[in-house]
């Protein structure tokens, strides 16, 4: 019998009896299939479950296939699309691949040409035949969001190449974890993995951390010191909060980065190394560029490929598992007689803002689970946790850049989608207006109205 482990497909048409054969088929196939009888039920479910493949007919009621693959694409760009139409031609199918439409195939569909352009798309995915033993990669990141899902899709598939990656994230949301996350699924994932915060490390102490030093390169250098660049060699450095380094190091790393090569402190030689940089920060680096705190040429160096960590607040669905696991990492060194929390207890930590993220989640399941003398954990212990927790101010840039997006969703709600007439109540320009919402990642065709 068939088993449903080569990955999860959402399959999209209003034809019914063609929607049941298909996912019979498929299902027969070894693949978890979902329906969906428009687009419009397709938006709604790809918002409530992660899917590997999208297969969906060009012409049905209401949204096109083409406009519910461009919604797709705005939300997901990395989720390959299959389109099935009983009305191809040549010029239709070179048209919709220019677009990035994964597959074009005609019906009546070839059942092998379908499986075969799946398959394909799998192994794009980073799918593999049995997904239960390529989950080694992401151990430690725990979840069953669908905005999570996406994000360890593109890190797979990013994974995979040599480019430098920026991960954008609040304090607390887990950026380090995905970077270790994205070094265990790459080539390098047998040689070491490095991390160090710019942020922690004094100035003056940074150039050795990262470089290294030589023997009498100042009072108390009694002995050459590797820095944290060759210990990565051939492996993974992760330059957390890279936002808060010092113009004048950043010059040193971009050289570092272009040249290969590092230069201990007090040495007269450099050193070659193959290091691939993974770099994260809180701040938006553009707006660091812009004000000359951070270096431009620095900037294109280090990000090519941009991924970011949903606050926890975006991901409620996971307040769950993460407690459960968290439970169960505590219960292996305490030795305690804690099943769980209470119901009441469960739905104070789903409601509670935390502004600090998976870290103060489990801050809070810590200090709940020391305190509890009963099997369940009681919503009274939970509340004194919240009220006790220190204040968690974000800064001046992550509170404005909050109140931007606010301000932005709050104008494309009232004008319905119409970028023109939410410019003007912003009393901004319809291009600056634009550039703004990329950078907060809003698409206008979220706001309007179905026809």
């Amino acid at each position: 019998m068939a088993k449903h482990n080569k990955g999860k497909l959402l399959l999209v048409d209003d034809d019914l009896d063609l929607l049941r054969l298909l996912s019979m088929r498929l299902g027969a196939a070894g693949y978890d299939t979902v329906t969906a009888e428009s687009a419009e039920e397709a938006l709604a479910r790809l918002e409530m479950s992660p899917f590997q493949v999208m297969i969906t007919d060009l012409r049905m009621e209401g949204m096109q296939g083409m406009a519910l693959f461009e919604a797709v694409h705005q939300r997901n760009p990395t989720m390959p699309v299959i389109i099935l139409t009983a009305h191809g031609t040549i010029p239709d199918a070179v048209a919709a691949t220019k677009r990035g439409i994964f597959a074009y195939l005609t019906k009546p569909f070839d059942g092998q040409e379908l499986l075969e352009s799946i398959g394909r798309a799998m192994k794009l995915c980073g799918v593999e035949a049995d997904m239960s033993a390529d989950e080694h990669w992401r151990q430690g990141i725990v979840t069953r969001s669908s905005v999570m899902e996406d994000l360890l899709g593109q890190a797979k598939l990013v994974a995979e190449s040599q480019a430098s990656v920026l991960i954008y994230g609040e304090s607390g949301t887990g950026k380090e974890l995905l970077a270790r996350a994205i070094h265990e699924a790459s080539p390098r994932q047998h040689q070491p993995f490095v991390a160090v915060n710019c942020a922690a490390i004094p100035e003056s102490l940074l150039e050795s951390e990262l470089f290294g030093y030589s023997k009498g390169a100042f009072t108390g250098a009694v002995r050459d010191q590797l820095g944290l660049f060759q210990a990565a060699d051939h492996g993974t450095l992760f330059l957390d909060e890279i936002g808060d380094m010092p113009l004048t190091l950043q010059v040193k790393l971009l050289r570092a980065i272009q040249e290969r090569q590092v230069r201990p402190v007090g040495s007269t030689q450099s050193v070659s190394l193959d290091v691939r940089l993974v770099s994260a920060t809180h701040h938006n680096l553009e707006e660091e560029v812009a004000a000359q705190r951070f270096r431009e040429d620095l900037y294109y160096r280090m990000v090519v490929v941009t991924l970011e960590v949903p606050p926890l607040e975006k991901r409620r669905e996971d307040i769950p598992l993460l407690v459960a696991h968290f439970l169960s990492e505590l219960s292996k060194t305490e030795r305690k007689e804690v099943q769980g929390f209470a119901p009441d207890a469960l739905e104070l930590l789903l409601s509670a803002p935390w502004p600090g993220n998976v870290r103060q989640l489990f801050n809070v399941v810590e200090q709940t689970y020391a305190l509890s003398t009963t099997p369940l954990i009681p919503a009274s212990l939970v509340q004194k946790a919240l009220r006790e927790q220190p204040p968690d101010y974000p800064s001046f840039e992550e509170a404005r850049l909050r109140f931007e997006q606010e301000y932005l969703v709050r104008l494309l709600k009232i004008t319905k989608g119409n970028v023109s007439q939410a410019a003007r109540l912003a009393q901004r320009g319809r291009t600056d207006f634009y550039k703004l919402m990329r950078r907060h990642r809003l698409n206008p065709g979220m706001f309007k109205s179905p026809e």
